[in-house]
């Protein structure tokens, strides 16, 4: 019988200033024509746990790809006479006020891009955390175009590669308590005009002792993982390399 031989796989997504790596042991391994190995039960923990990876994942792609340092992070609220009713309310909010915002930058030559994410708190209390690219006169339209509550402005800093700003974005009730907050409902949803790009596959001989290195990179320790896949039971890894010399 024909020993099966493990397959490793290398998925790089490259940006402006970082590299991002993920190294696994597919579970699919084997000779040409041999079944899927059978796939271990999950739980809803370990499914929810995957879900928020993979969201904050896409918004950090797209940040990166997309948003660079002093875009805005704005913050919508609602006075308590405003409030919406439900989370469908608030999303029928949202999408005439981004319209408006988006002919207030088609008017200055401009395309608008934006993450948000709608939030309610226990009390009753709404907000929106938008993140839109920075334009002259941008906190203006915005401002002009929310009629609900206040509007206030930060800017965007990269620090970390977006990692702190895309698990905040897509923040979810059972993640809230991680930056100090208390929610009961939350909706995550960007404009479709962020692409990005599909990462470069490569097959490795071997697993790899240590993360890949590149010259002009360091490894960003705090973005080192390694754990086993609760499905596949295989190893696997993800880490991010910073250009040391970044352009500013």
């Amino acid at each position: 019988m024909k020993k099966r031989q493990k397959k490793y796989r290398r998925l790089t997504y490259g940006f402006e200033n970082s590299i991002e790596i993920y190294e696994y042991l597919d579970g699919r391994y084997g000779a040409p024509g041999e079944k899927r190995e059978k796939k271990k039960g999950t739980t809803p923990e370990q499914i929810r746990k995957r879900n928020q990876w993979n969201r904050e994942r896409k918004a950090r792609h797209k940040l990166k790809t997309w948003f660079q340092e002093n875009d805005y992070l704005a913050l919508l609220t609602y006075r308590r006479a405003a409030r919406p009713q439900d989370m469908k309310a608030a999303v029928l909010d949202f999408g005439k006020a981004i319209r408006k915002v988006r002919r207030g930058f088609r008017k200055r030559g401009y395309e608008l891009r934006w993450i948000r994410n709608i939030e309610v708190g226990p009390n009753g209390s709404w907000h929106i955390h938008l993140i839109i690219n920075r334009i002259p006169d941008a906190d203006l339209i915005l401002k002009k175009a929310w009629p609900h509550g206040m509007v206030t402005f930060k800017h965007l800093y990269e620090e970390g590669g977006f990692a702190n700003l895309a698990g905040y974005i897509t923040k979810t009730p059972e993640t809230a308590n991680k930056y100090g907050e208390n929610l009961v409902e939350t909706s995550h949803h960007s404009s479709q005009n962020l692409p990005v790009q599909e990462p470069e596959r490569r097959k490795l001989a071997r697993w790899p002792k240590k993360p890949m290195e590149k010259e002009g990179y360091c490894l960003d320790k705090a973005s080192f993982y390694e754990g086993i896949n609760p499905v596949t039971g295989c190893r696997y890894r993800y880490y991010t390399l910073i250009q040391i010399n970044r352009r500013i």
